[in-house]
């Protein structure tokens, strides 16, 4: 995967590791990943290619408290290097304290 998006190899093993994706873990296929785990490794292809926008997802739903926030971090960083990032959450505070600019949708129709 590193060779075909152009990243080096330690890049790839060291951004896993940061997010908690090593050892062992890192040779399962994603497939045999937690929810969690598919969401840390998604969030670390992102922040290996230095994608400029990211599309997130629920990003939070499923994680404890302490994985919610190290997700935070992350996205904090990325739009702090210069990424645009669209969250859908229905975790609306939690978002609204990422953002720079939010939108509600209720019943397909902006409310706010």
């Amino acid at each position: 995967w590193a060779q075909m998006v152009g990243a080096k190899v330690a890049e790839v093993a060291s951004t896993l590791q940061r997010f908690g994706i090593d050892g062992r873990l890192a040779e399962q296929k994603v497939m045999q990943l937690s929810a969690g785990q598919k969401r840390r490794c998604a969030l670390a292809c992102l922040v290996v290619r230095r994608a400029e926008l990211w599309l997130l997802d629920e990003p939070h739903a499923g994680l404890d408290a302490t994985a919610r926030d190290e997700i935070d971090a992350i996205i904090r960083e990325a739009c702090a290097a210069g990424a645009t990032v669209l969250i859908a959450s229905h975790e609306l505070e939690r978002a609204r304290g990422l953002a720079t600019r939010s939108v509600s949708v209720v019943a397909g129709r902006v409310v706010s």
